[in-house]
């Protein structure tokens, strides 16, 4: 849909489910790709499967980024070797513990913390100056299920999720002067890896809902992984530069009829997390006289 010709673009665990197709996506697009995942070896096959296109590199980098210092030894070993970084895609997740907070593994839920949120905001961190040097760019930050409303069982990832959410509207404020855009994607449910832990844990786990909507899922298919990456290809080009701050669904909102509203959107709360008052809902309770 759009042309990434001569852009510089860091996906990260780009070699499994939304990653592997994000990284197809952008490689026909024509983009330099940037290519980050825990395991080397998966990596190499990543990279060989593209194939060579002219005046297309691609690199890789493997990273645990349960490692705090993960972020900042891809971006310096990242600029050693690419002249330019335009795009950004924190997609790396895990699932982390699955029941109730007591009964977690505390290291765990830490963990997933440290991988959804932390890592994310480290790679943001380290990317950002050089982006600027780039001339400007984009950052997608992907959310998840317990973002924008309460997910029990999964208290490690959606409160990572939600953080990140408010986190890349605050960071879209004060990119505002250096042409740098930020936004949220939220995927649905998609039939992946961290779907199967769910199932795995089972209902006793995950809560009865959440275990079976997981299992009608991964028996009808999930959202769109291509809607997905369209969109995250849709936001990372020059055109879409404009929508920033904002926390998009891909399966439910008319995102490619975005550039049309562009205006209207810089200016509202249109697509972003905000609380809810008693006047908000017709309730007069809520006034402080």
């Amino acid at each position: 849909m759009f042309s990434m010709r001569d852009r510089y673009c860091l996906i990260t665990g780009s070699t499994r489910g939304l990653g592997a197709v994000l990284t197809r996506v952008f490689w026909e697009s024509g983009a330099n790709l940037i290519l980050v995942a825990r395991n080397a070896d998966d990596l190499d096959r990543q990279l060989a499967s593209l194939g060579s296109q002219p005046g297309q590199t691609a690199l890789r980098f493997a990273a645990d980024l349960e490692n705090p210092d993960a972020a900042r030894e891809i971006i310096d070993a990242a600029r050693s070797r690419a002249p330019r970084l335009h795009v950004l895609i924190n997609n790396a997740a895990v699932q982390g513990p699955i029941g109730p907070l007591w009964q977690n593994d505390w290291r765990r839920w830490l963990e997933a913390v440290q991988v959804d949120l932390v890592a994310p905001a480290a790679l943001c961190h380290a990317a950002i100056p050089w982006m600027i040097e780039s001339g400007g760019g984009s950052i997608i930050n992907l959310s998840g299920g317990g973002a924008s409303g309460p997910r029990p069982n999964f208290s490690a990832y959606a409160t990572a999720k939600s953080g990140l959410v408010r986190f890349s509207e605050t960071l879209s404020q004060e990119l505002l002067p250096y042409n740098v855009s930020v936004n949220c994607i939220a995927p649905g449910a998609m039939s992946t890896a961290l779907l199967d832990e769910v199932v795995t844990a089972g209902a006793a786990a995950s809560g009865a809902n959440e275990y079976n909507q997981a299992v009608k899922i991964r028996r009808e298919g999930g959202a769109s992984l291509q809607n997905v990456a369209d969109l995250c290809l849709f936001l990372t080009s020059p055109a879409a530069r404009g929508i920033t701050g904002k926390l998009i669904s891909a399966a439910w909102d008319p995102w490619p009829t975005l550039l049309q509203h562009c205006a209207e959107l810089a200016g509202s709360d249109v697509y972003t997390l905000r609380r809810i008052v008693p006047q908000d809902r017709g309730l007069a309770w809520g006034v402080n006289r």
